[in-house]
């Protein structure tokens, strides 16, 4: 159960840091986000998966309200979304264009896994 507070507390982090990328980058298109926000970005992200990873060590929890699937889910997502945040490193280098999608696709994936992490926590 602490693994599992702890990755919820990360990646609540880690939407927050997220949040201050696009806020950043909103404000100033044409620079660059700062290098600093977007490690501190992926190092919480980071770190909530591998309290993720533990937490999935554990039995599941909330089968009397029937959300003992919800950890899986979350899972996935936030890997895929981990992925997604991965490759999205590499596009200012490759195609500029397609970065607005990628970083859409990213986040919403993300925010997705986070609530229904959240939701997992909160209701089992």
């Amino acid at each position: 159960m602490y693994a599992l507070k702890v990755a919820v507390f990360l990646f609540g982090l880690t939407v927050l840091l997220g949040a201050a990328l696009l806020i950043s980058i909103l404000r100033r298109p044409a620079r660059q986000p700062s290098r600093l926000l977007v490690a501190l970005h992926g190092h919480a992200a980071l770190f909530g998966l591998g309290a993720l990873l533990a937490a999935l060590s554990y039995p599941a929890l909330g089968a009397a309200t029937g959300t003992q699937s919800f950890r899986a889910i979350a899972a996935v997502l936030l890997f895929l979304a981990a992925g997604l945040g991965l490759y999205g490193l590499g596009l200012p280098w490759r195609r500029r264009s397609l970065q607005g999608f990628w970083a859409g696709a990213h986040a919403t994936i993300a925010i997705a896994g986070y609530v229904i992490l959240a939701a997992y926590l909160f209701a089992g």
